[in-house]
């Protein structure tokens, strides 16, 4: 079999995820090859499955072959690496094993790039001694000083063509390098050098920039979660208030309903013992007027009646024990407070957002191909046809997705869009330097914070996402950005319900409004919706 350099030129046998040689490389339905490890790892952290090269995308995930062509072809091309790192360099100056050519047994010291010849200590002396030798070009001990030696000439390369970038001799003036920049060995090393102090000096600026950047994140971080612990701690509070406050309602009600509990509870005992003393006379009287009835005495029986006769309150029933309806009506409506209360939080969040409510437009320099924006700006649409706009650096090229024109970098903002009629979509917002070119899945790790309408499922776009469960479907969205608290928030805008949250982002650069078709489909518009003004 042919070596594996001689069919195939280096990035060839590169996975375009890890950039490294193929690991158990394996294919795709397109015909694509990528390590094993590297697309499962790719898939998992996208929310489709699509190529990483053609962005051909898969319904389900598909099952991989292993392509043991490639697999042999990646295996001997790593050998022929190790191969290679081993061998040294020839055009590196290379002073161990060199001897000199006089004696053939002593480690040289010095070569003559002139005489094209090395020397021990000893026979280096005339070089040191004779007039004719003393103009020599001497050097470290050089292996392979034939490279040194023009090709053409067979003369030392003692110049060098700025033009061609090539080591020259004198007798190369005259033909191909007769016009070009040529310049002293001696002098193109010296600028070089200069050139080499000051990248080191430039490398060193930009890693000095780089660490203060990361410190400033770190920082941004660290503030982030103190100011995200205190608003926990503030709003854990608040809960913790209402739930003492409403214990000891309930506390001080139980108190009130036992106390009128007992006070009617005496009142009925009192009154027990007096109709058990009414009852007693009753029967008394009865059993009197029994007696009485067996008189003829007219005149006893006459005069006796009407003592016997029932007392004029004797059919009074002036108590009731009843339980305590206005207890229980407080507590309802201590029930109906709390409840009003829980269902007006939306409400009054919904309200402080809309007063960072700001002015979006669609920005059409952003905006794929596929997709047109309206002339106020306000709605963007697929109409199912590609135009041809003017190359521009900041568009989509691969994925239907567009920008707002407006950035944000501090401070909070609030808008909504109508999604209404796409079965497929993505909103939310995205860093000033998010990939355009759909190399990239748009996900936190990448600068993204969205949630995705796909197949019928809303999730987030963390990595791996997360699937939110949502009471109806989504018509209108809102999104609070606080760049400051780095968070990102999405509601129903229509039942102002929340849901969901990125908290502790880190946001490194100007933020974009972000909006994405997810289908092939011609669906509905986006729409840049008033906001609602808040009383």
């Amino acid at each position: 079999m042919a070596t594996a350099s001689c069919l195939l030129s280096e990035d060839k046998f590169l996975c375009s995820v890890c950039l490294d040689v193929f690991t158990k490389p394996v294919s795709t339905p397109c015909g694509h090859n990528f390590c094993s490890a590297c697309i499962q790892a790719y898939w998992d952290g996208s929310d489709t499955c699509q190529c990483p090269l053609c962005k051909r995308v898969f319904p389900q995930r598909p099952e991989l072959q292993v392509n043991t062509f490639v697999s042999e072809l990646a295996a001997e091309f790593k050998t022929l690496v190790q191969v290679k790192a081993s061998t040294p360099d020839p055009q590196l100056p290379v002073t161990a094993d060199v001897l000199c050519d006089i004696c053939s047994d002593t480690k040289a010291v010095k070569s003559c790039l002139t005489c094209l010849v090395s020397f021990c200590e000893a026979h280096l002396e005339p070089h040191r001694r004779v007039a004719g030798l003393k103009g020599h070009t001497i050097s470290d001990p050089v292996k392979n000083r034939d490279d040194r030696m023009c090709k053409t000439h067979s003369k030392i390369t003692e110049l060098y063509c700025r033009t061609d970038r090539a080591f020259v001799c004198t007798l190369c003036l005259k033909d191909d390098h007769k016009s070009h920049e040529v310049v002293p060995l001696v002098e193109e090393y010296e600028a070089t050098m200069a050139k080499l102090h000051q990248t080191k000096s430039n490398i060193q600026k930009v890693t000095q920039l780089r660490y203060e950047k990361i410190a400033e994140i770190e920082k941004s971080v660290d503030v982030s979660q103190t100011g995200a612990e205190k608003e926990k701690e503030a709003s854990v509070q608040v809960f913790q208030d209402l739930i003492r406050s409403i214990q000891s309602s309930q506390a001080e009600l139980v108190a009130v309903i036992e106390g009128r509990h007992r006070e009617a509870k005496q009142k009925a005992e009192d009154r027990i013992g007096e109709l058990r003393m009414e009852v007693a006379d009753l029967e008394s009287r009865g059993e009197q007027l029994e007696r009485l009835s067996q008189s003829k005495d007219c005149h006893y029986f006459l005069q006796s009646f009407p003592a016997l006769c029932l007392p004029p309150n004797a059919d009074r029933a002036d108590v009731c024990v009843h339980s305590v309806p206005a207890v229980r009506d407080a507590v309802t409506r201590l029930k109906q407070r709390v409840d009003k209360i829980m269902e007006e939080l939306p409400e009054i969040k919904m309200k402080r957002m809309r007063e960072h409510a700001v002015h979006l437009t669609f920005d059409p320099d952003t905006a794929h191909c596929s997709l047109v924006v309206s002339q106020d700006g306000k709605r963007v649409m697929r109409p199912g046809t590609e135009q041809k706009p003017p190359y521009n650096p900041k568009r989509f090229e691969m994925t239907s997705d567009v920008l707002a024109k407006e950035g944000f970098a501090t401070g909070k903002f609030y808008y909504e869009v109508q999604v209404e009629g796409n079965t497929e979509w993505i909103v939310g917002v995205v860093g000033e330097s998010v990939d355009r070119g759909g190399n990239e899945a748009l996900t936190v790790k990448n600068g993204a914070w969205n949630i995705v309408l796909d197949e019928g499922k809303h999730v987030a776009s963390t990595s791996p996402c997360s699937k939110l469960t949502l009471k109806e479907k989504l018509r209108k969205v809102g999104i609070f950005v606080d760049c400051n608290e780095r968070e990102v928030s999405f509601f129903d805008a229509n039942t102002k319900s929340h849901i969901y949250s990125f908290t502790r982002c880190t946001f490194t650069e100007k933020l974009y409004p972000f909006f994405g078709f997810q289908d092939n489909t011609d669906g509905a518009p986006f729409i840049l919706t008033p906001v609602p003004q808040t009383d």
